[in-house]
């Protein structure tokens, strides 16, 4: 056989449209699409848990913006208050609490007889379950403060106890009061009767969130205004001692350290600091800040130090790569026209930096906001925060606490209505950090330049 009797190559390949994906094409964009539903679905995922953990938040933790208070008429009677009838403000003073609370019992007990309800609770002393331990203290506050008001017959909104609160709330059921000593079927009943009449009633709380911290037995006078206080402070602290720190070191080691194993080994401890647990802080402020140089204890300042500390990486590598974004032609050009070194780093590549800078050092602080590990070391869960404080002094020296630490505090405490306010305080403790990223993003964007 020749070779023109051989069939060309031509006529033995198979002819395809260049228009139609062949095999390998189809395997590769069928690939792909996979690929893109597994995104798709990761992000679906994490949107569904997200929406999960804030629809847990918010319904466990929006009964703590709402209270239960009783509307009552109290008789300040003389013959208890005043016995002497002087008006003398140290012997009203030494009347204690005990000599109010059966006053406001009588009061409430007066109610339920003005309206005709009809109840087994027959003595005034069994109004005693639904009146907050803390109405005696409110009600002596203002007395003292006006003593005119002895012998009169004045109208005072008072807190209810923490298990009408909870019954009101639907925290504490009916079936739970027959092992409750504090509280029972009758005077719950009670409750469901004095509702329509407007004397106990269930209205927005803002001394949740202006008050301060309250003992273990008055759940329901619990706020988180004074921690917040205490959070600002050592946030104060924290701002004015991590930037100029942060951005200064960031600025000699991207722009003036000499490239050396030295600045190597400072770089390597700088990223390792980033990921130590911030317990480790803790404990480094107890021994220093405390043991070492007798600071108080659960002051916001020692706070402030030991979160500075905390801080300093993530504001130092956030400063430096923002540093480093900045094009060298900008350098440059500066040194070109005869600007120094300095001038040129701090006219032209630190203000081009600037909103880097900024968003690191927000996003330093909002990680330093929610830390509660390092709190827990310099003693800031063990004490009550009962009184605001008076200056800034008292501010950053006195013993106070933090949102966090008064978090974790309630969540430990045995009372639910504690635990309702732990997830009120989750609430707005999201609200801050949430308000601290949106600024960090609005900078951002403001001040960017683009090249």
């Amino acid at each position: 056989m020749t070779d023109a009797s051989l069939p060309s190559s031509s006529e033995n390949r198979e002819r395809v449209s260049l228009m139609a994906p062949d095999a390998r094409t189809q395997k590769r964009k069928a690939a792909e699409r996979r690929f893109r539903m597994y995104g798709i679905a990761g992000i679906a995922t994490g949107i569904f848990f997200l929406i999960v953990l804030l629809v847990s938040i918010v319904s466990s933790g929006a009964g703590a913006f709402q209270q239960t208070f009783i509307t009552v008429s109290v008789y300040l009677d003389p013959a208890k208050l005043d016995k002497n009838g002087n008006r003398n403000l140290e012997e009203i003073s030494k009347v204690s609490t005990f000599g109010y609370t059966p006053l406001i019992q009588q009061a409430l007990f007066d109610k339920v007889q003005e309206n005709g309800i009809e109840t087994p609770l027959e003595k005034s002393k069994d109004m005693k379950a639904l009146i907050s331990a803390s109405a005696a203290a409110q009600i002596r506050d203002v007395v003292i403060s006006n003593p005119d008001l002895i012998g009169e017959t004045v109208d005072f909104r008072i807190l209810a106890s923490s298990r009408v609160d909870g019954y009101l709330k639907g925290r504490v059921q009916r079936e739970d009061v027959a092992r409750d000593k504090n509280i029972d079927a009758e005077h719950l009943d009670l409750v469901d009767a004095l509702q329509p009449f407007g004397i106990i009633e269930k209205t927005f709380n803002m001394d949740f969130i202006t008050g301060a911290d309250a003992s273990e037995s008055r759940a329901e006078s619990a706020g988180i205004g004074v921690a917040m206080i205490g959070s600002f402070f050592m946030m104060l602290v924290v701002l004015v001692l991590s930037l100029p720190i942060g951005v200064a070191a960031s600025i000699y080691l991207e722009e003036f350290a000499p490239k050396n194993r030295w600045t190597d080994l400072i770089e390597v401890n700088i990223a390792n600091l980033a990921a130590v647990p911030s317990i480790v802080f803790g404990i480094l402020g107890l021994a220093v800040f405390i043991q070492f140089m007798h600071l108080p204890q659960s002051a916001p300042l020692v706070g402030g130090l030991v979160l500075t500390l905390m801080t300093l990486p993530t504001i130092i590598i956030s400063t430096r790569a923002s540093l480093k974004a900045v094009p060298p032609s900008i350098r440059d050009a500066a040194l070109g026209v005869g600007a120094s070194k300095m001038q040129s780093v701090f006219h032209h590549v630190l203000p081009l930096a600037a909103p880097g800078i900024l968003t690191g050092t927000i996003i330093g602080l909002a990680q330093a906001l929610g830390e509660t590990a390092p709190l827990l070391l310099i003693g800031m869960v063990g004490f009550i925060a009962s009184n605001a404080p008076d200056g800034i002094a008292s501010g950053l020296l006195d013993p106070n606490s933090a949102m966090p630490a008064q978090i974790y505090e309630w969540a430990k405490r045995a009372d639910p209505a504690f635990y309702e306010r732990a997830w009120g305080g989750i609430i707005i403790l999201l609200g801050f950090l949430i308000s601290m990223n949106t600024i960090a993003v609005i900078l951002r964007r403001r001040f960017e330049r683009r090249w």
